[in-house]
């Protein structure tokens, strides 16, 4: 035990000698044994005493002293891991952080828990808004270290963003043929929500706008799933709860603007230093097993316990039948008189006609409610009013005159089922839809998202303002006339027929221009290319 004791003391004594004598080191030669030894000393003396998470979860042992032994990645790496650690430890996050932070861990979390039970393009696009809510975490943690930038560097700071909202209404546009298009469309309605921090002296009333902007669609998905799926209700839920939340949070930290830290340093500097320290994003999901291998042998071969000796007797049998040469027919069963159709007329006859069955006399009273002045009397009432933040315009017959005023930006325009009839929308609202009419007109001044045609027969539209986009979607007949301000609107259609853009020229009138219906698509060996008819 003696002998053991001094060992150790020996074995210590000298690994602090060569710890402490960087002189020494130097001298040795380069490239030797005793170099490589040692300056894999010097890199694992920086994460000598760590004992931090993020060496731990790529480590396979844990020494008595905290070192730790990776094989997944270097010392160096390791080693800046834990620098940023214990530097983020150091200086301690803003209230407002730990504030948003609960947002994250609390609704937000649920959305996304709902969104993977649903799948799917929901599953996806919930991906690309917790990279959005990660890259605000990241904004509000820069904001709380530093003074407020220039803003050149405000833009720079806010690019990620920006970026993953444009990502998230651009995953919407291109799935509109999703069967879960409403659920897209709530998100990408209302995530500008995250561009509170540009906007003074009131960003929480912001939120709520654009809140109220996904309600729309929100309402689609709880009408459409309310007895089918509960899980698309508690998505709807969890969804509305953060915009909630993010309003309250603002309102307390934030009540007048992004608040900056006066004494604070750099904005881009403490942003290079801040990395997102949040678990939202992380590697994507890795890909699926390989298709199973193609089975040996011969595909149409009889599966009979046999294998091929099977195979090959049945050849022989084959073989062996169709070598009896007359004697081939003697198994075969003979017609008889009694069989030929030619001698039994009777065998000659089809079934016998189809006969409608006899069906006791309606009493009067069915009959009267059959007629068609009953059927008239049934016919839902007009109705034009205005329901919390939607105008509901309903079963209108032949009425040009109607018009929509004292509106506000937050609301929805809902026309259902109107014939004949002209409706004006005044002021600016978020979006109008346009749903089962037909002759119908609409005539709008401006709209902050769009303007929607559904199931609609030979509708009109007229902007004098602005519309920045038009969706038109199972509906043949629709005119659509631009204004000078709206000549970069973007015009989505599908399953549509008869629709065409007027563009006013200089002297007043309109130049019509049809959209096309007719594609031809072709294989080039990589994919298929798609363009234009020549005859559409």
């Amino acid at each position: 035990m003696g002998n053991m004791g001094s060992g150790l003391s020996r074995e210590h004594s000298v690994k602090s000698a060569v710890k402490s004598s960087p002189r020494q080191r130097q001298q040795r030669p380069k490239g030797s044994l005793h170099s490589l030894i040692e300056t894999d000393e010097e890199e694992a003396d920086g994460a000598e005493g760590c004992d931090c998470d993020c060496c731990r979860e790529e480590c396979d042992c844990v020494s008595e002293d905290g070192h730790t032994n990776t094989l997944q990645s270097t010392r160096q790496e390791r080693k800046l891991r834990c620098m940023a650690a214990e530097a983020e430890s150091k200086e301690a996050l803003a209230p407002s952080v730990l504030a948003f932070d609960e947002i994250v861990a609390g609704p937000f979390a649920a959305y996304l828990k709902c969104s993977k039970v649903i799948g799917g393009d929901v599953a996806q696009h919930a991906d690309m808004a917790q990279q959005g809510f990660k890259d605000q975490r990241h904004f509000l943690i820069v904001a709380s270290r530093s003074k407020a930038p220039v803003e050149a560097d405000l833009v720079k700071l806010l690019a990620p963003t920006s970026q993953a909202i444009q990502g998230i209404q651009s995953f919407r546009e291109k799935n509109r043929t999703s069967p879960l298009f409403n659920h897209l469309s709530a998100i990408s309605e209302s995530i500008p929500a995250l561009g509170w921090v540009t906007v003074a002296p009131a960003p929480g009333p912001y939120i709520k706008e654009m809140n109220d902007a996904g309600q729309f669609y929100t309402n689609r998905v709880l009408k459409d799933w309310k007895d089918k799926d509960k899980n698309h209700v508690d998505w709807v839920r969890a969804w509305v709860q953060v915009l909630t939340d993010l309003q309250a949070f603002v309102k307390q930290h934030h009540t007048t603007g992004l608040v900056w830290n006066a004494k604070g340093g750099d904005a881009v500097q403490n942003a290079g230093k801040t990395a997102p320290t949040s678990k939202a994003g992380g590697p994507p999901p890795p890909p699926g097993p390989p298709p199973p291998p193609m089975p040996a042998g011969d595909l149409f071969a009889e599966e009979s316990g046999a294998g091929s000796g099977g195979d090959e007797q049945s050849r022989a049998q084959l073989f062996a039948a169709l070598n009896q040469g007359e004697d081939v027919t003697k198994g075969l069963k003979k017609v008889t008189a009694d069989m030929q159709t030619h001698k039994n007329p009777s065998l000659r006859s089809g079934p016998a006609p189809f006969t409608k069955p006899s069906v006791a006399p309606k009493p009067i009273g069915s009959v009267a409610a059959s007629s068609p002045a009953m059927q008239k009397a049934v016919e839902r009432p007009p109705r034009k009013e205005l329901e919390g933040k939607k105008w509901m315009i309903e079963y209108q017959k032949n009425q040009t005159g109607l018009i929509i005023t004292d509106t506000e930006m937050h609301q929805v325009v809902y026309i259902f089922k109107c014939e004949g009839s002209t409706i004006q929308v005044k002021g600016k609202v978020n979006s109008i839809v346009l749903d089962s009419c037909k002759k119908t007109s609409i005539v709008l001044d401006s709209v902050v998202s769009s303007v929607e045609f559904v199931n609609c027969q030979s509708v009109q539209m007229q902007v004098l303002t602005k519309v920045p986009t038009i969706s038109i979607d199972k509906t043949d007949g629709c005119q659509i006339y631009l204004n000078q301000a709206s000549l970069d609107v973007s015009i989505v259609s599908a399953k549509s027929s008869e629709m065409n853009v007027l563009v006013p020229k200089a002297d007043g009138d309109y130049v019509e221009y049809p959209i096309p219906e007719q594609f031809k698509t072709t294989y080039n060996g990589k994919g298929l290319t798609t363009i234009i008819s020549e005859i559409a």
